[in-house]
């Protein structure tokens, strides 16, 4: 952007004397372009568009000596690669910022300095296009300007803004053009300096929007036809604006020059560094500018695969962690063997970018309210405001038409739309179930399927500032880190079953697991959460079905000890979409099979012949089910299948391709991995296995070896359970005992159990509890959506406990579930916390509930209202004096074994 032309030094006119900001009158610090103005105005933004930096800093030196000369400190905003434009003026406050350390980050620390220095003063920035160096896209470009020129015109302060002459696309000349006050065009002609007034806001003149020349101290209107098209037809002209097809932005423009690359690359045309260079310019555009993961997607993607990504964004930005996290590990595996090419379902995903996400929110009104969420002192108050009017937002029309053509191309088929945040699914934060993710069935007219996308991109902008995701952000110390919003639609896998749409099987695996639950268990192998139906059943915890946990080196045992065991705790409902009421909805295993014959089913259900025995014993003679042999329909004895997956397992190589898939993602990542995935099978047997998600798995290892339990005398044993133990083996002093008495907790109404919920989530919380050794003992499931199957806290109520343990004895066929591979486990992972499931039923368990009834209850102590609770809701503390004993939680994950005491 350079100018080779040599060029007359222009005369400055002395300053007036008058007010500006106070004493000084406003003022560009050129006399003569002030006339054309009018003059300034206190609170205008002026943009400039130049073909060179040079011709801007011109202009820009002299509103700076101006300023100084009025005795104000300007201030000059730095982040471009061009020289400064204020070198040699040394009263100049320059602010260096860092675009690329995201948006957010950019313009937080811009609009601090702003507001620290409160109203009035001089204002300059770099080239604005020179952030399309850092990652920013036109729309973002145009995002920037929209939140920045209102704030410096609210401070009456007056700013100066650059921009290349045809270098950017109607998303950031639009905005740009609609918002600020003063838009000058200059150009620099045979080494004269020509300007023109392109947009001069609440003024006018008979010559103000002429093309002027600067001559000495004066600009005069230039009249000449002649004179006036060789200046302006100097820089190639790409079209009217309004023609914005042909006024491609720098994010396209960078895209369509890797296509070259690569095509000549292909021919030999580009050398490997020009292939290089572009590749990571890419990379660093949709990808991540994560050390971590952008390393690791340059080991595996080509140039070709990311182009491949562009050609199904909507719009601009990164396409999120969740996004990255399926493409790569598809790549991993592609790389590793080629047999994965026949095993993987094929994709077509599409991917919204972030940027859509900000435009969002800047055009409905809601960034500067999202914005008060970083204080850590405040980020929860306002937040439902701010999400209802992100769920009644409007999307910009280009954006609509978009949604409409990827619509088009899906056609009446389930679609599923993903939270994909830039945080989501990385190095560090797993975000698992923080963010929505929405099916939509995409039935019915055009705009009804419209409509239903539309309303679920919403939900999932909505959901990032739901309390959950505010709260694990700032537990993870990510508050203000650039967060935004990615979106990945995906087909859903499956096909229909009647008026019933759902995948075969779905579930999740890590690549380690974390429950030995029998001595042939070998953690390295990996595990598998695995339901029939929706993956929804596998990561949510919700009713009182079960799923089949799978130990990978040993898919045959089953935690459960006996058949009835296997028979109570196996999955009985499927969640699917009913595409006649248009719904995720759950119906039994039987009605959601009822039109199945075509499908193995064999592999997934076992017959249970006890049952069919008993049925049989107990029907009439007029009603006998008919013959129980080899020949029957699946739909005659549906009722009388468990879904324990063993032909599965037994008839097929589903569990060895598994673990070889997460041994080889987890040797790509260097760290142990978790995913989500579906499978569908044909009658022959042969499958494809639709990976969705993969991301690394914050999991602590390491488990040392205790030494065995001392003898714990009866009196002073308060809970002893065998199994259903998870977390790495340790000793922990525990301070707190936060008991809720299952039998209270029974009887009580369903909104009394929320409230008691919340209750323990301010117990937890309380300033006197802060770093304190919490256990949690409760009936059934902590972390439950439905309050009789436990107590329905949400995770970040509990996210400061050290271990929770669950208790089989609220009422009869209540069970925990070692909700392995769910959202809330997820978490449980990650805060590295002890998972403790005691089953009263088990003849070497104990509970002592006397301990826990009798100890003083502290509950009034800690500053909470328990008012309605005390009986219900126990607190215990450790004592501390010497001459009482403390409490002690010893845990044994290689042996399955836990136990929670008194000692010395």
């Amino acid at each position: 952007m350079g100018s080779s032309e040599v060029r007359k030094q222009p005369q400055f006119s002395s300053r007036k004397e008058g007010p500006l900001a106070g004493e000084c009158t406003a003022t560009t610090g050129v006399a003569g372009l002030d006339e054309v103005l009018t003059g300034l105005r206190p609170g205008d933004n002026l943009v400039w568009r130049v073909d060179s930096i040079d011709h801007y800093t011109i202009f820009a030196k002299a509103a700076l000596k101006e300023a100084v000369a009025c005795g104000i400190s300007p201030v000059y905003f730095r982040f471009a690669s061009h020289p400064s434009i204020a070198d040699g003026i040394e009263e100049v406050s320059v602010q260096e910022v860092q675009p690329r350390l995201g948006f957010e980050h950019f313009i937080t620390q811009i609009h601090q300095k702003i507001k620290s220095k409160g109203r009035g003063g001089l204002y300059i920035f770099d080239s604005l296009s020179e952030l399309s160096n850092s990652i920013y896209s036109d729309r973002m470009i145009g995002n920037f300007f929209s939140l920045t020129c209102p704030l410096l015109r609210d401070l009456d302060a007056i700013a100066y803004f650059v921009l290349y002459r045809y270098f950017h696309s109607y998303h950031a000349t639009t905005p740009i053009i609609t918002t600020t006050q003063i838009l000058l065009d200059v150009y620099l002609h045979r080494g004269t300096y020509f300007v023109q007034p392109i947009k001069v806001s609440d003024r006018s003149s008979a010559t103000m929007f002429m093309l002027h020349r600067w001559d000495a101290d004066r600009f005069v209107p230039v009249k000449e036809s002649g004179t006036i098209t060789e200046v302006t037809t100097a820089t190639p002209w790409p079209g009217l604006p309004s023609a914005s097809y042909r006024m491609i932005g720098v994010w396209d423009k960078t895209f369509m020059l890797a296509e070259s690359v690569q095509n000549q690359f292909d021919t030999g045309a580009a050398t490997q560094e020009q292939y290089e260079r572009v590749f990571h310019r890419v990379l660093e555009l949709i990808i991540s500018r994560e050390p971590p993961m952008r390393d690791l997607a340059a080991r595996y993607f080509t140039l070709k695969d990311v182009i491949e990504i562009w050609k199904r964004m909507i719009g601009t930005g990164m396409i999120g962690g969740k996004s990255v996290g399926m493409l790569l590990a598809r790549a991993i595996l592609s790389n590793s063997d080629a047999r994965w090419k026949g095993i993987l379902e094929k994709h077509d995903s599409f991917f919204i970018g972030s940027d859509v996400f900000y435009t969002f929110l800047v055009q409905n009104d809601c960034w500067w309210a999202r914005q008060q969420q970083k204080d850590p002192e405040s980020f929860l108050k306002g937040t439902e405001a701010v999400r209802r009017r992100i769920l009644r937002g409007r999307f910009a029309e280009y954006i609509v038409a978009r949604f409409n053509d990827m619509l088009d191309y899906f056609g009446p088929f389930p679609i599923i739309v993903r939270s994909s945040s830039l945080l989501e699914d990385n190095f560090g934060n797993a975000f698992a179930g923080k963010y929505e993710s929405v099916f939509c069935t995409n039935q019915g007219t055009k705009a009804e399927r419209l409509r239903e996308f539309m309303q679920a991109v919403r939900i999932i902008y909505a959901s990032t500032m739901s309390p959950d995701a505010l709260v694990y952000r700032k537990t993870r110390g990510v508050l203000d880190k650039d967060e935004q919003m990615a979106l990945l639609v995906q087909r859903v896998s499956g096909r229909p079953y009647g008026p019933y749409y759902f995948p075969q099987i779905a579930g999740v695996g890590f690549s380690v697991n974390p429950y030995r639950w029998h001595k042939d268990i070998d953690p390295d192998a990996g595990m598998l959460r695995l339901v029939f139906g929706l993956g929804t059943r596998a990561v949510n915890r919700s009713d009182d079905d079960y799923t089949r946990v799978v130990a990978l080196n040993a898919p045959e045992k089953h935690p459960q000890a006996s058949m009835d065991d296997v028979r109570r705790y196996t999955q009985h409902r499927v969640d699917l979409l009913d595409l006649d009421e248009r719904t995720l909805s759950t119906v039994d295993f039987a009605a959601a099979t009822a039109e199945f014959d075509d499908a193995p089913a064999e592999l997934f259900a076992s017959r249970d012949r006890e049952l069919e025995r008993r049925a049989r014993q107990m029907a009439s003679a007029g009603e006998a089910i008919g013959s129980s042999g080899p020949g029957d329909e699946w739909t005659a004895h549906a009722s009388y299948r468990l879904l324990t997956f063993e032909g599965l397992f037994r008839d097929t190589s589903f569990v060895s391709d598994m673990r070889s898939m997460m041994r080889t993602l987890k040797e790509a990542y260097g760290t142990h991995v978790d995913i989500e995935f579906t499978a569908n099978f044909s009658p022959d047997g042969s499958y494809l296995i639709n990976l969705v998600q993969c991301r690394p798995l914050q999991v602590q290892l390491g488990s040392k070896v205790l030494a065995p339990l001392p003898e714990i005398p009866p009196q002073d044993l308060i809970i002893k359970a065998y199994g259903g133990v998870v977390g790495h083996s340790r000793m922990l002093e525990i301070d707190t005992i936060i008991y809720v008495v299952p039998e209270l907790y029974g009887v009580m109404p369903e909104q009394e159990r929320y409230a008691l919920a919340r209750l323990v989530g301010k117990v937890v919380h309380s300033p006197a509890l802060d770093g304190k050794n919490i256990i949690l003992i409760g009936p059934g499931r902590w972390g439950t959506s439905t309050p009789s199957l436990g107590v329905p806290v949400s995770f970040a109520e509990i996210n400061r406990v050290a271990a929770l343990c669950e208790i089989d004895s609220m009422h009869e066929g209540l069970s925990p579930d070692l909700s392995l591979g769910t959202h809330f486990f997820n978490e449980l992972v990650e805060m590295n916390m002890l998972y403790v499931a005691c089953f009263t039923g088990e003849q070497r368990n104990v509970f002592n509930t006397r301990f826990l009834l009798e100890m003083p209850n502290e509950l009034a102590k800690l500053a909470v209202n328990g008012r309605g609770f005390a009986d219900s809701v126990r607190i215990i503390r450790s004592p501390v004096a010497e001459e009482r004993p403390l409490l002690y939680l010893n845990v044994n994950s290689v042996e399955q074994v836990a136990a929670l005491y008194r000692g010395d």
